[in-house]
């Protein structure tokens, strides 16, 4: 599994920017603060000065160094809750990994995320599965729930360790996403591409990294799955208009808006997601995929690029937009107004969602043979 490319700190602001050797302080104060929570009032008091700091400088790094760090300090908090609640449990005997999924597997959380987690355990039998997943499925829960204290709020679709579906061991795992790519119709799909975001967190990282391994090999060799995957990545088209620059929603709480997660941001990561599977890379991150695409040749280098920069506009906003609504003392959401938007970021939104449109006719040329009406 290929490692995060290593950021400072300092160097997510420009060089120009005088909050950065502050910023550097700061993440190496909270970093010990996490480390040196001893019960769940500690964690807390650590995930409250995080987010107290991200609210500080959003907007003012650049995006993709951003989420990145974002994810390291939500790594850290989560790796001390874990340390924590396995405290007096008699596991010695048990090899397992707690995973992220989603964002946090991505590593492109933004200032608000829920949890998307599981388990992998190193059963060698369906019946020792089954024995180990009720000894863990306890403490499961427990970590569930300290990371909803924490902050994090569970899953609404109980995409969590603490539910037996994601409780499962290597065998187990391994069935699972067979199903999905051999056997799978695209309804299944859609509800899984989140698993296939998967990222070591805690304890025997080999067992994702043989996960992970399995997939690179199973994954380029299934082209049906690889159409369905796209076929379900363009159900979303860009927010572009034929008459004005933006097609936004005619309807409900957020009419008159362009939702910048699943409308925009999502088209990038579903993209990256099949470019990835298809070259065998081990990356999970949107932009370490679509890297890796051009290092293969599948993509042209100066496409990838022009992508990847459109994807962290895109992500910059979104963070701008959730400081906006905390600033404003509103949920935080990642829904936009264009004409709420200044000049320059109206622009640079106009111009990252026509590329995410180059990027869906790409894919649909690759994976499906023909240029769809994007």
């Amino acid at each position: 599994m290929n490692e995060p490319p290593t950021i400072r700190p300092d160097a997510a602001f420009d060089p120009a920017n005088v909050q950065a050797g502050a910023f550097t302080r700061d993440m190496e104060d909270a970093r010990r603060r996490i480390a040196a929570a001893q019960d769940g009032s500690g964690l807390q008091r650590a995930a409250a000065e995080i987010r107290a700091l991200w609210h500080r400088v959003a907007g003012e790094a650049e995006a993709q160094a951003l989420m990145r760090l974002i994810s390291a300090l939500n790594d850290a908090l989560t790796r001390r809750v874990i340390d924590l609640a396995c405290v007096g449990q008699q596991l010695q005997d048990v090899r397992w990994c707690w995973i992220a999924l989603g964002s946090e597997g991505r590593e492109e959380q933004t200032l608000s995320s829920d949890q998307d987690n599981g388990i992998i355990l190193a059963g060698s039998g369906r019946g020792s599965a089954q024995a180990l997943r009720e000894r863990m499925l306890p403490l499961a829960l427990r970590i569930n729930e300290a990371l909803d204290a924490c902050g994090f709020p569970l899953c609404a679709g109980q995409v969590m360790a603490s539910n037996p579906q994601w409780c499962l061991d290597l065998h187990e795992w391994r069935e699972r996403f067979a199903s999905w790519i051999i056997e799978g119709d695209p309804r299944a799909l859609l509800n899984a591409t989140i698993f296939f975001d998967l990222r070591p967190l805690h304890g025997a990282h080999d067992l994702a990294q043989a996960l992970t391994d399995w997939l690179a090999d199973m994954a380029p060799d299934n082209p049906r799955f690889l159409y369905q995957m796209t076929e379900n990545a363009l159900r979303r088209k860009p927010p572009l208009g034929l008459l004005r620059d933006f097609a936004v929603a005619k309807s409900g709480d957020f009419a008159g808006t362009i939702d910048l997660k699943l409308d925009a941001a999502t088209l990038f990561v579903d993209a990256a997601r099949i470019y990835g599977l298809a070259c065998r890379a081990r990356a999970s991150n949107t932009a370490d995929r679509l890297r890796r695409a051009g290092e293969t040749r599948r993509l042209e280098p100066h496409h990838v690029q022009a992508w990847i920069g459109a994807f962290n506009r895109i992500q910059m906003l979104r963070m701008k937009t959730q400081q906006r609504c905390f600033e404003r003392g509103k949920a935080m959401h990642n829904h936009v107004d264009p004409n709420e938007l200044d000049a320059d970021e109206r622009r640079a939104l106009l111009d990252a969602l026509r590329q995410a449109r180059a990027l869906q006719r790409h894919l649909a040329l690759d994976y499906l043979g023909f240029r769809q009406g994007i």
